[in-house]
């Protein structure tokens, strides 16, 4: 026999793919946003002005304006009425707006340097495939070239043609007088260089 809680569990264990309390998610369907705590904005937007930023804080225009503001300064704070000062010496609160600049100024530089060793990878990855595709196409002229080179050997150059046609008139020549010394002088010359009719024996003579 079965023990009594036993059979109660087996009652109480949620049987089938309906049984399931935990809701579905839809896969046909985005998933809501989530709530985030901190604020949003965009990296795109946020890198650019960090370029701007690192930019503008490495040239000489920077370096000049920082240079008169803290002059004008400490002039202020030291030769200015007591109750018009508002940074005494030793100027705790010039040293802190200028801790301020320095904390901000380091990170917007860094990340002004990690957009352009993007921009660097992604340029050195197109330039690596541009030099691929100019290498294969370099090898492909080569070879098509090299094709050309050879077929050309093969072909009849002007000066072959030329030796051969000189050639067969000179053969042609020879065989006239020798056949004009056999028949006689006024026979050979009646039938020229290229005869009108031949026998069939110069015909098998020729062959």
């Amino acid at each position: 026999m079965v023990p009594e809680r036993e059979t109660t569990t087996r009652e109480r264990a949620p049987s089938g793919a309906t049984a399931t309390t935990r809701p579905r998610t839809r896969l046909d369907q985005p998933r809501p946003p989530r709530r985030r705590l901190l604020p949003e904005w965009d990296p795109e937007a946020f890198g650019r002005l960090s370029e701007r930023i690192a930019r503008f804080l490495g040239t000489g225009r920077f370096i000049v304006w920082m240079t008169v503001v803290i002059i004008a300064w400490v002039l202020w704070n030291v030769f200015a009425p007591g109750a018009l000062r508002f940074d005494n010496y030793p100027f705790i609160f010039l040293t802190l707006m200028l801790s301020l600049q320095a904390s901000y100024a380091a990170p917007l530089i860094l990340l002004a340097q990690n957009r352009q060793d993007d921009r660097d990878r992604v340029n050195l990855e197109q330039d690596r495939k541009q030099n691929e595709r100019s290498i294969a196409d370099t090898e492909y002229l080569t070879r098509e070239i090299a094709s050309l080179r050879i077929g050309l050997g093969e072909v009849a150059t002007r000066d072959w043609i030329r030796s051969e046609l000189q050639d067969l008139v000179k053969e042609l020549e020879e065989r006239q007088n020798g056949h004009g010394s056999g028949h006689g002088n006024g026979q050979g010359n009646e039938h020229g260089v290229f005869p009108a009719e031949r026998s069939p024996g110069r015909d098998v003579e020729d062959r």
